[in-house]
């Protein structure tokens, strides 16, 4: 890997615009959702109807339809591959994605397991449920996972039902399967991907690192080591497996990697205006979010810092604003939360929303700017 290149000029403006691009919110967009996921490497999902936008924004022709139709088909994974939180991964990948992450975080897991009164020998007994239970291809809702681990005599009070599907899925034995009308199912993961690509661990760090610095470039070093949940020389080696298929920029004293054949950016490029989902990579996707977000604002997208992350607004590279939808029978209303007053991007923000309106299918009722 290059560490110095003058053939990249990227100065901090652009590389919102930059961003916007290669994670495909902008010019060229992806046909299908496992070319969408396949891309981005893994997409975050902990939010179920913000991640199909998150997946639709990216796409040539997107309806929410289009992504439901993937996921049954198996064309796209839900499950906990990075960081122990939930994301959409290409179905063969999982199995590596999780290896790289699971035993870090099943090691770390066992003051939390001790805090909910949880053996190894209770979570092996709860894996035999679920193989019985769901083998054969047969899908079962929390609900109803909840109430065959409590017939079997295990508690799933407080956080101890989710903290076991969470623990079974860490462990590669289950993995979120399609909705069935509003509830989450769950699957064997063995059964509901038969054929996974097994890579050695340095591959697997290589690839990850080739499909991070592909989509999210420009980004540092700590922004791949945050957004997988590898240790920074686990980060780094995978980036150095890769040679000098990516080159670095500094900017103002820091490093960002792209990939060499990145198109060279333009002085006058703009990302327009985009309404991204909650949790969308385009901010969770990075450590450090102050290229994307000026200080004084970052506190509106996650209110109290309390994890939840809301759908935001984004013109030429920089999050502007929060918006939300309250959908109704026939229509939704969107309430937009601009930082600052919107001025001349008034009109083009409206005109915006257009996009979410049809992924939903749905018309515009109303647009309150708040």
């Amino acid at each position: 890997m290059e560490t110095d290149n003058t053939a990249k000029q990227l100065t901090s403006q652009h590389i919102g615009p930059h961003r916007l691009r290669n994670q495909r919110i902008t010019g060229q967009k992806c046909q299908t959702p496992a070319q969408v996921v396949t891309w981005m490497g893994a997409l975050q999902a902990q939010d179920y109807h913000q991640a199909l936008w998150a997946i639709g924004l990216r796409l040539q022709s997107p309806s929410v339809a289009t992504v439901e139709q993937a996921i049954e088909a198996g064309h796209i994974l839900r499950t906990w591959p990075m960081r122990g939180t939930i994301h959409f991964v290409p179905p063969a990948d999982a199995k590596w994605m999780l290896k790289l992450s699971a035993a870090r975080m099943l090691a770390a897991d066992g003051r939390r397991l001790s805090q909910l009164d949880l053996t190894h020998a209770t979570m092996v007994q709860c894996e035999t449920l679920l193989s019985n239970a769901l083998g054969g291809g047969q899908r079962l809702t929390r609900e109803a996972i909840m109430n065959l681990l409590e017939d079997a005599g295990i508690s799933t009070a407080g956080q101890r039902g989710y903290h076991i599907l969470w623990y079974l899925a860490q462990s590669g034995s289950i993995c979120l399967g399609p909705m069935s009308g509003k509830q989450q199912t769950f699957v064997l993961l063995d059964e509901w991907v038969p054929h996974p690509r097994n890579l050695p661990r340095e591959e697997a760090l290589a690839e990850l690192a080739a499909r991070f610095f592909t989509s999210h470039g420009p980004a540092t070093l700590a922004d791949f080591a945050r957004w997988s949940g590898l240790t920074i020389a686990d980060a780094r080696l995978g980036l150095q497996m890769n040679g000098s298929t990516f080159i670095a920029t500094t900017i103002n004293g820091t490093a960002y990697w792209l990939s060499a054949e990145d198109q060279m950016p333009n002085t006058s490029e703009s990302g327009g205006v985009s309404f991204l989902p909650g949790f969308d990579e385009y901010i969770l996707g990075y450590k450090d979010r102050s290229d994307v977000i000026a200080a004084e604002h970052a506190h509106k997208i996650v209110p109290g810092n309390n994890g939840i992350f809301f759908p935001t607004i984004v013109i030429d590279g920089q999050i502007v604003a929060t918006w939300k939808r309250k959908l109704k029978r026939k229509s939704i209303d969107i309430t937009i939360d601009p930082f600052t007053p919107l001025g001349d991007w008034t009109e083009p923000v409206r005109a915006a929303a257009n996009a979410y309106s049809d992924f939903l299918g749905l018309p515009i009722d109303s647009i309150t700017i708040s």
